[in-house]
């Protein structure tokens, strides 16, 4: 009994470490998003002396937990801070904090703290990202960290880091549809009132030097798209439904979204195929018919390109959560 056996099982512990000057927001975010998953995880916070943690708000939080609870944790969270909070060095506690993680935990950055996960020497040679604003800042500091800016998050093996604010809310999603399948993460999200999965990435937020308001929207065109995911959309069927020439839609599109029409028509297939991929027996060829793939090979080729696995593999990952 798959089922019950997965209901008996011990719920993955999450240790959330709170460091002073800690943002409030991304601080509550891994509780709420993992305490809506159906008993599947369990939240604990903690800080490095077990005392209260200031935070960049005007006031204190306490938590229950000090550094030791690390010792027990399968996923490591580390939320956001001010930036004055992080110094060039690691301090001590925060080093030994850290140091108590097991070799095989799982350890999650949001937003500004990748610069807490490089200090420690967690992201040398691998890819990361954090906030776009304090990108160039990062990459002066630890030149060793292979820095992408435009994605809301980076799943580096067991490593993981995510851009700001709200890509907390991306990333904690992110480990729920790995570890439970897309439909326990789309279940979340309804639950929390927050998309499932966003478009594209850090690039449709970042400041303008010139203003776009009052500019046409794709976003219609998008969802358009998205209910037609299984034809053979071009750049010129994408345009005309928008009512603009082909240079205008492209280099709105990508203002908007941060990719360009044709890369995130390949994401949004991958993704449908994903989730095909774990919620139905369909065979390979048939879920590249639906998605919009011509040929299962060119389905097998884009999910390589985009989680490093085939199909086969990927739905095996989840037959025994279903």
């Amino acid at each position: 009994m798959p089922d019950m056996q997965l209901r008996t099982r011990r719920p993955e512990r999450v240790v959330v470490l709170a460091l002073d000057g800690v943002y409030p927001f991304e601080l509550g975010i891994p509780s709420r998003i993992f305490g809506a998953a159906d008993g599947h995880y369990e939240v604990l916070t903690c800080s490095v002396d077990g005392g209260p943690v200031r935070t960049n708000a005007d006031f204190t939080v306490g938590v229950a937990h000090g550094p030791e609870i690390l010792d027990t944790a399968d996923t490591v969270i580390v939320p956001s801070l001010l930036p004055a909070h992080i110094p060039a060095e690691l301090p001590a506690e925060v080093a030994a904090a850290l140091a108590r993680v097991r070799p095989d935990a799982r350890i999650v950055s949001i937003c500004t703290a990748a610069f807490v996960l490089a200090a420690a020497g967690l992201l040398d040679g691998r890819r990361a990202t954090t906030h776009w604003q304090v990108a160039e800042a990062f990459r002066r500091r630890y030149p060793q960290v292979d820095l992408d800016p435009d994605v809301l998050f980076v799943a580096d093996g067991r490593i993981l880091t995510s851009a700001g604010a709200a890509s907390g809310v991306d990333i904690c999603l992110h480990i729920v549809r790995t570890d439970h399948g897309s439909e326990l993460a789309n279940a979340v999200a309804r639950r929390c009132v927050v998309p499932p999965f966003r478009d594209g990435g850090q690039a449709q937020y970042i400041e303008q030097p010139v203003p776009v308001s009052g500019a046409a929207s794709t976003a219609a065109t998008r969802a358009w798209a998205l209910e037609r995911l299984d034809e053979p959309l071009t750049l010129a069927d994408l345009a005309g439904h928008a009512r603009m020439s082909l240079r205008t839609f492209a280099r709105r599109f990508n203002d908007e979204v941060g990719l360009s029409p044709g890369r995130w028509l390949i994401q949004q297939r991958v993704a449908r195929a994903r989730h095909l991929l774990e919620a139905s027996d369909l065979p390979v060829d048939r879920i590249a018919a639906q998605v919009g793939f011509a040929t299962g090979a060119s389905l097998r080729q884009h999910l390589h390109a985009a989680i490093g696995v085939s199909p086969q593999a990927y739905r095996r990952t989840f037959q025994q959560a279903r």
